[in-house]
Protein backbone atom coordinates (compact mmCIF):
# COMPACT_ATOMS: atom_id res chain seq x y z
CA UNK A 1 0.00 0.00 0.00
CA UNK A 2 1.58 3.04 -1.05
CA UNK A 3 1.48 5.98 1.78
CA UNK A 4 2.73 9.36 1.99
CA UNK A 5 2.72 11.08 5.38
CA UNK A 6 3.56 14.31 6.24
CA UNK A 7 4.42 15.45 9.82
CA UNK A 8 6.23 18.90 11.21
CA UNK A 9 3.33 21.50 10.80
CA UNK A 10 1.81 23.27 13.30
CA UNK A 11 1.83 27.35 14.58
CA UNK A 12 4.79 29.26 14.14
CA UNK A 13 4.88 33.09 14.55
CA UNK A 14 6.32 35.06 11.42
CA UNK A 15 9.39 35.14 10.81
CA UNK A 16 9.77 31.74 12.34
CA UNK A 17 11.10 28.47 11.13
CA UNK A 18 9.71 25.21 10.54
CA UNK A 19 10.50 21.97 8.86
CA UNK A 20 7.94 19.07 7.79
CA UNK A 21 8.72 15.78 6.51
CA UNK A 22 7.24 13.16 4.34
CA UNK A 23 7.44 9.58 5.15
CA UNK A 24 7.29 7.51 2.29
CA UNK A 25 6.58 3.99 1.67
CA UNK A 26 5.16 0.97 -0.59
CA UNK A 27 6.49 2.22 -3.90
CA UNK A 28 10.41 2.28 -5.21
CA UNK A 29 11.18 5.59 -4.04
CA UNK A 30 14.26 6.49 -6.41
CA UNK A 31 11.76 5.99 -9.36
CA UNK A 32 9.66 9.32 -8.16
CA UNK A 33 10.21 12.56 -7.94
CA UNK A 34 8.24 14.18 -4.19
CA UNK A 35 6.41 17.25 -4.36
CA UNK A 36 4.79 19.49 -1.63
CA UNK A 37 2.16 21.10 -2.71
CA UNK A 38 -0.02 23.66 -0.34
CA UNK A 39 -3.71 25.22 -0.23
CA UNK A 40 -4.75 28.04 1.58
CA UNK A 41 -8.51 28.66 2.62
CA UNK A 42 -10.06 29.84 -0.34
CA UNK A 43 -7.65 29.26 -2.60
CA UNK A 44 -6.47 26.83 -5.18
CA UNK A 45 -3.72 24.45 -4.69
CA UNK A 46 -0.42 25.34 -5.34
CA UNK A 47 3.36 23.59 -6.10
CA UNK A 48 5.65 25.01 -4.21
CA UNK A 49 8.79 22.64 -4.24
CA UNK A 50 9.97 19.19 -5.50
CA UNK A 51 12.84 16.98 -5.72
CA UNK A 52 13.79 13.71 -8.10
CA UNK A 53 14.75 11.68 -5.53
CA UNK A 54 17.59 9.68 -8.13
CA UNK A 55 19.18 13.10 -8.51
CA UNK A 56 17.69 15.73 -6.40
CA UNK A 57 16.98 18.31 -9.17
CA UNK A 58 14.63 20.61 -7.39
CA UNK A 59 11.66 22.59 -8.15
CA UNK A 60 10.85 26.15 -6.03
CA UNK A 61 7.85 28.00 -6.73
CA UNK A 62 8.53 31.48 -7.14
CA UNK A 63 6.84 32.17 -3.77
CA UNK A 64 8.90 30.09 -1.67
CA UNK A 65 12.96 30.45 -3.30
CA UNK A 66 15.40 31.57 -1.01
CA UNK A 67 13.11 30.63 1.94
CA UNK A 68 12.40 27.15 1.55
CA UNK A 69 14.91 24.42 1.27
CA UNK A 70 13.45 20.89 0.02
CA UNK A 71 15.97 17.79 0.39
CA UNK A 72 15.75 13.93 0.29
CA UNK A 73 17.06 11.29 2.61
CA UNK A 74 16.60 8.28 -0.08
CA UNK A 75 17.50 5.68 2.94
CA UNK A 76 14.96 6.80 5.19
CA UNK A 77 12.54 7.76 2.02
CA UNK A 78 12.07 10.65 3.45
CA UNK A 79 11.40 13.87 1.62
CA UNK A 80 12.17 17.35 3.94
CA UNK A 81 10.88 20.72 3.60
CA UNK A 82 12.74 23.52 5.48
CA UNK A 83 10.62 26.40 5.83
CA UNK A 84 12.08 29.80 7.07
CA UNK A 85 11.16 33.77 7.11
CA UNK A 86 7.55 32.44 7.31
CA UNK A 87 4.75 35.22 6.66
CA UNK A 88 1.13 34.60 7.47
CA UNK A 89 0.39 34.11 3.31
CA UNK A 90 2.48 30.86 3.85
CA UNK A 91 -0.43 29.48 6.41
CA UNK A 92 -1.75 26.82 4.44
CA UNK A 93 -2.66 23.02 4.23
CA UNK A 94 0.77 21.48 3.20
CA UNK A 95 0.13 18.22 0.97
CA UNK A 96 3.30 15.51 -0.07
CA UNK A 97 3.06 14.17 -3.09
CA UNK A 98 4.65 11.74 -5.62
CA UNK A 99 5.25 11.49 -9.30
CA UNK A 100 6.89 8.49 -11.49
CA UNK A 101 10.06 9.82 -13.20
CA UNK A 102 8.82 7.81 -16.33
CA UNK A 103 8.23 9.57 -19.06
CA UNK A 104 9.43 13.08 -18.03
CA UNK A 105 12.89 11.80 -17.08
CA UNK A 106 14.96 14.14 -13.88
CA UNK A 107 14.74 17.56 -16.16
CA UNK A 108 11.43 17.41 -17.29
CA UNK A 109 9.85 16.33 -14.00
CA UNK A 110 10.45 19.27 -12.00
CA UNK A 111 9.69 21.40 -15.22
CA UNK A 112 7.10 19.75 -16.24
CA UNK A 113 5.52 17.54 -13.30
CA UNK A 114 6.11 19.00 -10.14
CA UNK A 115 4.22 22.67 -10.56
CA UNK A 116 0.82 20.50 -11.84
CA UNK A 117 -0.78 18.76 -8.95
CA UNK A 118 -2.83 16.93 -11.46
CA UNK A 119 0.45 15.19 -12.76
CA UNK A 120 0.73 13.65 -9.59
CA UNK A 121 0.70 9.71 -8.35
CA UNK A 122 0.22 9.61 -5.03
CA UNK A 123 -0.79 11.92 -2.26
CA UNK A 124 -0.47 12.45 1.62
CA UNK A 125 -3.26 13.73 4.19
CA UNK A 126 -1.55 16.97 4.80
CA UNK A 127 -0.02 18.94 7.95
CA UNK A 128 -1.79 22.14 8.62
CA UNK A 129 0.99 24.94 8.95
CA UNK A 130 -0.33 28.52 10.51
CA UNK A 131 1.64 31.45 10.60
CA UNK A 132 0.65 34.11 13.10
CA UNK A 133 1.60 37.79 12.59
Amino acid sequence: EVQLVESGGGLQQAGGSLRLSCAASGFTFDDYAIGWFRQAPGKEREGVSCISSSDGMTYYADSVKGRFTISSDNAKNTVYLQMKSLTPEDTAVYYCAAVLLDPYGPLGVVVAACPDDNAMDYWGKGTLVTVSS
